[in-house]
């Protein structure tokens, strides 16, 4: 018997393809069910909005994310390389809904409204970003780092989104703005700290 689909993920996956189809602006929540072949009760029992929905699916990408670092191995890196191979990973994970991230983003910055929500999620996976590369996200410096890293994301990832498959345009302007950080923070160790112990390997 073939494994049963998590609600979730079918709603979010529709959710995606249908962006990718019509934009997100206009969307209803009525679409999305039909096209996830559930009722609007089932999908209001799993996201009250599609802000919602958007934010799952960013909790998503993070767990992708954290899981391959998990199975990468970065030792011996300096921490500004494995900032840039955790946020590329992240551009990784996120390929298949190019697409769709695409129209959501168009429409999004015609509404701030609708997308004044997503800046606290987007921060908290900024933070987990920084603490898979190693580099603590907490306290007052955490949060300078997050929100220097936000910025940094940011500009990468509008280049992302009209990026070729090689990404190589991606790869420039992160290593660009990751360089630029030091003089945005003040100073480079305040942006990237000193790496943590991380789990011992067996």
């Amino acid at each position: 018997m073939a494994p049963r689909t998590n609600p979730e993920e079918k709603i979010i996956k529709a959710a995606l393809k249908l962006a990718a189809k019509q934009g997100w602006r206009g969307l209803a929540l009525a679409d999305i069910a039909a096209a996830a072949k559930v009722t609007l009760a089932t999908l209001s029992t799993h996201f009250p909005s599609k802000t919602a929905i958007l934010i799952a699916y960013g909790r998503g990408i993070d767990a992708k994310v954290l899981d391959a670092v998990a199975a990468e191995e970065m030792d011996g890196e300096s921490a500004r390389d494995r900032l840039f191979d955790v946020l590329m990973m992240r551009f990784d994970a996120m390929a298949a809904d190019k697409e769709a991230l695409k129209r959501i983003t168009a429409d999004l910055r015609r509404d701030p409204i609708a997308s004044a929500p997503l800046m606290r999620p987007a921060l908290q996976s900024m933070g987990w970003m920084l603490e898979a590369a190693g580099i603590d996200s907490s306290g007052l410096a955490g949060a300078a780092r997050v929100r220097g890293l936000a910025l940094v994301w940011g500009a990468a990832f509008r280049i992302w989104l009209e990026d070729n498959e090689d990404q190589s345009k991606t790869m420039a302007e992160l290593d660009r703005r990751l360089g630029d950080a030091a003089a945005f923070i003040g100073q480079l160790s305040r942006l990237f700290g000193k790496k943590r112990p991380g789990p011992a390997r067996e």
